[in-house]
C-alpha cells in the first residue's frame, strides 16, 4: 500500500470540507427557492403548493416543457396528463393584468408579468376577461410561492394560477412574437411516496460505512498484532513501535473535534457567499483531487493482495517521496477517471462517477482519520448535531434562506450543485431530479461506527456481544427515519444528523453503560489485553 505520510494533511482537510453538506434531501429541476410561510391559509386561499408541468405546442407541434408552481388561491390543477386540455395561450393587455383586459377571451390562458399589483388582483382580472387560467411570469430565474395578502377576504377565484420563472416567460413570449399559434397544457402529477433511489442511497451509505469500518478495524488489528509481537520479542523497542504504527493515522482530540465544526461553518459561509459558476468549478477541481487520492488508496489496498511485490516495492519520486510501483500503475487510471467525470459531469449518467469518487474518498478518510475514544466521538457528533440543525433551520432567520440547502443545490451558481454529495436519479418520479445525501451524513457517524468495530476486535467480542452490530443497526435506522421525515416534509431538505446522531450515539452510550464498559470506552477506547497477541489471532474465529 502507498505511503500515506504525504497525504494526511490533504485527507484531514477534506474531512473538514466534507461535513459541509450534512444534508439529506431531493433536488428537482424547478425546485421552489423562495418560501412564504408567514401567510396563513384562509377560505379561498388554502391550496397546497404544487409543481406544475406546462407543456407547449407551437402550430400543433409539441415543443418545450416548463415547470411552474401553483398558487395558494384558485382552483386546483388536474394531476393526470390525459385529463388536461390543450388551450391557446395569449399575452395579456395590459401586460401586468392589473386592470381590465382590452378584449375578452373564450377559455384561453393568459400570460402576464409579475409586479404592480397583487397576485389575486391579476387572477381576478384574468377571470373577468374569460381566461381559463393565468400564467404569471416571475421577474427572477427562480420560482416563487404566490400567497394572499393578510388583509384579503372574500376571495372568489375559480381559475388556476401558475407562476413560471423568468427564462420560461422569455421563451414563451418569443414563441408568441413569431405569430405562431401557441397552446399549453397544465397538469401536476403526484410524486411517489417512496422512490427506489432512496433505497439505493440508503444501501450505499450503509455499505460505505460497513466497508470502511472493516478496513479500519483490520488495519488496527494488524498493527496491534505487529506491536504485540515486538513487545514479546523486544520489549525495549516498544516506544519506537508505537510512534511508527500511528504515523498513518490521524487521531482527533476534543479540541480538534470542536474546531472541526467551526472550520466547517466558516467554509460553508464562504461557499454560500462566493457561490458562482467559477467557484463551483474550483470545488470540482478540489473534489477531483480528493477523489483521485481516495480511489487510488482503495485500489492499491485492494490490488496489493494479488500484486504484493509491486505494492511493497518503492521508487523515489520528486515531491511525492517513496511511492510503490503499484501506486504508479494505478494513478493514471484514477486521474483519467476523475478528469473524464469532470469533463462530462453534466451528462445523465455522470452521477455514477461522482458516487464512485465520493465513496472512495469517504472510505479513505474513515481509514485514516479516527476517534480514539467515545469522549471524542460524543463531542464531535454533538457539535455536528448542533451544526446541522443550525445551518438547515436556524440559518433561515439570519440569511432569509437555508444556507445548507442553498449550497447543496448550488443556487445562484448556474450548476446542479456542488459535487460533495452522493446522489441517485429518482427513477419513478415524474419530476425527475435526484435523491442526495451529504458526505457528512456518512463520514461523521462512520467515525463512531468504525471505532466500535475496532474496539470489538481488540476486545475479542463477538458480533452479538459487541458494539458494532448495534451501532450499525442504529445508523441504518436513523437514516431510515431521515427519509421518512423527508417524505413527510414533501421533499424539503432534512438535517440527517438530527435523526442519526441520537440513534447512533444514544445506542452506544446506553449499551456501554449497561455492560459496564462505558468508562473504558470513554477514556482509553481500548480494552485491557492480558495476552493480546494470542487473543487477537483468535478474533476471527469468534466472529
Amino acid at each position: 500500500m502507498m505511503d500515506l505520510k504525504g497525504v494526511f494533511g490533504l485527507i484531514f482537510l477534506w474531512a473538514g470540507l466534507l461535513i459541509l453538506l450534512s444534508n439529506t434531501g431531493r433536488v428537482y429541476a424547478g425546485d421552489i427557492v423562495h418560501d412564504d410561510n408567514l401567510a396563513p391559509k384562509k377560505p379561498g386561499c388554502e391550496n397546497d403548493f404544487v409543481l406544475v408541468k406546462v407543456q407547449t405546442w407551437v402550430d400543433g407541434i409539441e415543443d418545450e416543457e416548463f415547470v411552474g408552481v401553483g398558487a395558494r388561491f384558485g382552483t386546483t390543477i388536474v394531476s393526470k396528463e390525459k385529463n388536461a386540455n390543450q388551450t391557446h395561450l395569449f399575452l395579456s393587455d395590459p401586460r401586468d393584468c392589473c386592470g381590465p383586459a382590452n378584449k375578452k377571451f373564450d377559455g384561453d390562458i393568459l400570460m402576464v408579468d409579475r409586479g404592480n399589483c397583487k397576485f389575486t388582483t391579476k387572477a381576478n382580472f384574468a377571470q373577468a376577461a374569460g381566461a381559463s387560467a393565468v400564467l404569471i411570469i416571475n421577474n427572477e430565474k427562480e420560482l416563487y410561492k404566490m400567497v394572499c395578502e393578510p388583509d384579503e377576504t372574500d376571495l372568489d377565484i375559480h381559475i388556476p394560477a401558475v407562476m413560471l420563472p423568468q427564462d420560461a416567460g422569455a421563451t414563451l413570449e418569443k414563441m408568441l412574437s413569431n405569430g405562431s399559434s401557441v397552446s399549453v397544457q397544465l397538469y401536476s402529477p403526484r410524486r411517489p411516496v417512496v422512490d427506489i433511489a432512496e433505497v439505493f442511497l440508503w444501501l450505499m451509505a450503509v455499505g460505505t460505512i460497513l466497508c470502511a469500518s472493516y478496513w479500519s478495524a483490520w488495519s488496527a488489528r494488524e498493527a496491534a498484532i505487529e506491536q504485540d509481537k515486538f513487545l514479546k520479542d523486544a520489549p525495549d523497542e516498544l516506544p519506537n513501535i508505537k510512534g511508527n504504527s500511528g504515523s498513518s493515522v490521524v487521531d482527533i482530540n476534543t479540541t480538534s473535534a470542536i474546531l472541526f465544526v467551526v472550520v466547517a461553518s466558516c467554509f460553508l459561509i464562504l461557499i454560500y457567499k462566493l457561490m458562482s459558476y467559477w467557484f463551483i468549478e474550483l470545488l470540482v477541481v478540489l473534489f477531483c483531487i480528493g477523489g483521485v487520492e481516495g480511489l487510488q488508496t482503495c485500489l492499491v489496498a485492494f490490488l496489493s493482495r494479488w500484486f504484493k511485490q509491486a505494492g511493497e516495492s518503492f521508487i523515489k519520486v520528486p515531491v511525492f517521496g517513496a511511492v510503490s510501483y503499484l501506486t504508479l500503475a494505478v494513478a493514471p487510471f484514477c486521474i483519467a477517471f476523475a478528469v473524464v467525470w469532470a469533463v462530462y459531469r453534466d451528462v445523465s449518467f455522470a452521477w455514477i462517477g461522482q458516487d464512485i469518487l465520493g465513496i472512495a474518498l469517504i472510505i479513505t478518510v474513515l481509514q485514516i482519520v479516527r476517534i480514539p475514544n467515545l469522549k471524542v466521538g460524543t463531542v464531535l457528533l454533538s457539535c455536528a448535531f448542533i451544526y446541522d440543525i443550525f445551518w438547515v433551520f436556524v440559518s433561515k432567520k439570519l440569511f432569509k434562506e437555508s444556507v445548507m440547502i442553498v449550497v447543496a443545490r448550488g443556487d445562484r451558481s448556474g450548476e446542479d450543485g456542488i459535487p460533495m454529495l452522493l446522489k441517485i436519479p429518482r427513477l419513478f418520479d415524474p419530476w425527475g431530479g435526484y435523491s442526495i445525501i451529504g458526505f457528512g451524513d456518512i463520514l461523521l457517524p462512520g467515525l463512531l461506527v468504525a471505532f466500535s468495530l475496532r474496539y470489538d476486535w481488540l476486545a475479542n467480542k463477538s458480533l452479538r456481544a459487541g458494539y458494532f452490530l448495534w451501532a450499525m443497526f442504529a445508523y441504518g435506522l436513523g437514516l431510515l427515519i431521515t427519509y421518512v421525515a423527508l417524505n413527510l416534509m414533501d421533499g424539503h431538505g432534512q438535517p440527517a444528523l438530527l435523526y442519526i446522531v441520537p440513534f447512533t450515539l444514544g445506542t452506544f452510550l446506553a449499551l456501554g453503560r449497561k455492560r459496564g464498559d462505558l468508562k473504558i470506552l470513554w477514556t482509553r477506547g481500548e480494552p485491557d489485553r492480558v495476552c493480546p497477541h494470542v487473543r487477537l489471532e483468535s478474533t476471527q474465529e469468534s466472529l
